[in-house]
């Protein structure tokens, strides 16, 4: 049977209807909870994420924010939706996140790049959320998508996305960062339910040993890593981005290296123990004090 095929036009005028949501300090907890934040309880750069007193919100919490939903699970997409894995992840914060807010959010896809038969597909979608009584723009988030079974579907080869470039000196600083078993499960609880994360028959189909963990999980943790070897505030960050590696398994340790060029922190991630790179091209951009 032939794979399915994309219909490049068809994706372009996608019809994603606005997602409405409130999301309340639990909400933000439980996505801090769920990267492991906490995991020391009297660790006070910790704390301020998981208590309510004085709450702080993770600038990568959006990414969990009017999430719309499986689109790329419908047959009409011609995506094969159990061979996609999440290429590219860009945030964009107007404004700081408060512990609560009424949220509007607006999905649609940017391009659809052909990598050539057998390479796969890149789809770029943007995810615009504003303010829900106000109108005013809250988050801009960018995500690339890879399709590694859509290659060959006749569309154009570019223009891709270039990543940050991870400057050439040793980190300033690197920490590791433990996930638990159960990590996928904590963090599909945010958002995202695809049983590639869950589900061991879904994952040996989609040619993994087991369910792997989401990549905006790893994202997440890498960039909170960063914020805290740099004791820097969150609220003072602007935009993140990032480019995933490889597939990472609950219970597996992560080692973020960061580097701090003013403005500018770029970091990258690693499972040591099996020497793979499973973050790349990470930047933090800071507003100015």
């Amino acid at each position: 049977m032939d794979a399915p095929r994309i219909d490049r036009e068809r994706l372009l005028q996608w019809p994603f209807e606005d997602v409405y949501q409130h999301y309340t300090a639990k909400d933000a907890m439980l996505y801090a909870l769920s990267l492991g934040l906490g995991a020391d309880p009297v660790d006070r750069d910790e704390l301020r994420f998981v208590y309510e007193k004085d709450l702080r919100v993770l600038p990568t919490f959006p990414v969990v924010l009017c999430h719309p939903g499986p689109w790329n699970a419908d047959p009409a997409t011609g995506i094969v939706r159990n061979r996609v894995l999440h290429g590219e992840q860009g945030v964009i914060l107007h404004q700081p996140l408060p512990p609560e807010a009424r949220l509007r959010g607006r999905t649609r896809i940017v391009d659809v790049i052909d990598k050539g038969e057998g390479r796969g597909a890149l789809v770029y979608t943007e995810r615009q959320i504003f303010d829900a009584d106000t109108g005013a723009p809250v988050v801009t988030l960018s995500a690339t998508s890879f399709c590694r079974a859509n290659g060959g579907f006749g569309g154009p080869s570019g223009p891709v996305r270039q990543p940050h470039s991870i400057p050439e000196r040793p980190a300033d600083h690197e920490i590791d960062w433990p996930t638990l078993p159960q990590t996928a499960l904590w963090y599909r609880l945010n958002a995202d339910f695809n049983p590639l994360h869950v589900d061991p028959d879904v994952a040996a189909k989609a040619g993994f040993e087991r369910p792997i963990l989401h990549g905006l999980c790893t994202f997440g943790i890498a960039a909170a890593a960063a914020l805290k070897a740099l004791r820097e505030d969150p609220a003072r960050v602007e935009a993140l981005d990032v480019r995933f590696s490889a597939p990472l398994f609950p219970g597996e340790t992560i080692s973020v290296e960061v580097w701090r060029d003013g403005d500018v922190v770029s970091f990258r991630a690693w499972v040591r123990s099996r020497a793979v790179k499973v973050l790349d091209n990470g930047r933090i951009r800071l507003r100015r004090s």
